[in-house]
């Protein structure tokens, strides 16, 4: 390969809401951003966007050179992708849609640009397959919101070469993310399969009637969420061991954890489980918006970023 590429300028396809959302961050760490979107209208969707969460990244700490002026807009995928040294897709969440957006990427770039995936579930062996160099297609998946949240799954398919992720990884890193690399594909990646072990618990929970919907959100916001923004689940255990650590917590409190998994839900989403589950929902939402919860989410998550990211004293 020849020498890495500067990224300076991002190709963006797919521009709703994962997309706008890594706009305002590429623009907020200085870089040019080029959108394009097959929705007519999308470009003013994208700036409305963009200048809602500006103020946010300002907040935060802009980069040198970061400018809204960065952001650029196109009719046509081949005008949004002229030039740029780094892809970040954000199509739907279809492997046949996908597959065949890859290969339409791919015949408009230099062959040693990466073409990342935001994809949230599908492996990219899925649909890397019609590109004629599938070698540098890569996952690249966020979590929501993109221009919030540091980490990014990192990953390859089954004809993608080491160099690719190697540089994505490279790029994450330089532009403040947290990414992670993966060592196999399996369908929902890491995070959501973190996620979505704790969310079928919650449903079996609601769905038994063990607790409301309300409450659920609670002790997880209140308990373990609070310790986890902190450290992980493993390290948590390993001060749950005391002096003896992990050895000491696998040792006295292993059998009870072998106790709970036999004793977790599997629930099923019928009917009546995603009536209680909505019902649950409004009495929690107490008459908020989307948007109204959406920034009080922002909100919050600025004040962790903020404390995390302050300098020592």
């Amino acid at each position: 390969m020849a020498e890495p590429r500067t990224v300076s300028t991002v190709g963006i396809v797919g521009a709703g809401t994962i997309g706008s959302s890594w706009a305002v961050y590429f623009l907020a760490r200085g870089l040019k951003v080029r959108c394009w979107d097959p929705l007519d209208g999308y470009a003013e969707n994208v700036s409305a966007f963009v200048a809602r969460a500006w103020p946010l990244m300002e907040e935060l700490g802009l980069a040198d050179g970061a400018s809204l002026d960065n952001l650029y807009c196109y009719d046509r995928i081949g005008e949004a992708l002229d030039g740029v040294d780094f892809v970040q897709e954000n199509g739907p969440e279809d492997a046949a849609i996908k597959a065949n957006l890859m290969a339409e990427i791919d015949r408009d770039i230099a062959p040693d640009v990466v073409i990342s995936s935001s994809s949230t579930a599908l492996p990219v062996s899925e649909f890397q397959h019609k590109a004629a160099h599938p070698e540098r297609i890569v996952l690249g998946h966020p979590f929501n919101p993109p221009h919030l949240m540091p980490v990014v799954e990192v990953g390859g398919g089954k004809q993608t070469e080491s160099w690719a992720i190697d540089k994505a990884m490279a790029f994450y890193t330089e532009i403040g993310k947290t990414p992670i690399r993966l060592r196999a594909e399996i369908p929902g990646h890491l995070v959501n399969r973190l996620q979505a072990a704790l969310y079928r618990e919650a449903v079996h929970l609601v769905a038994e009637g063990y607790a409301t919907v309300d409450d659920i959100d609670k002790a997880i916001t209140g308990g373990p969420g609070l310790r986890w923004a902190v450290m992980g689940p493993h390290m948590t255990f390993h001060l749950g061991g005391g002096d003896g650590g992990i050895v000491r917590y696998l040792e006295i409190l292993g059998p009870s954890q072998e106790r709970r998994w036999e004793a977790l839900g599997d629930p099923k989403l019928t009917d009546a489980v995603k009536q209680k589950i909505i019902d649950g929902i409004d009495v929690e939402a107490r008459g908020r918006s989307i948007g109204q919860l959406a920034e009080e989410r922002d909100v919050g998550l600025m004040k962790l970023l903020k404390l995390f990211h302050a300098p020592d004293k």
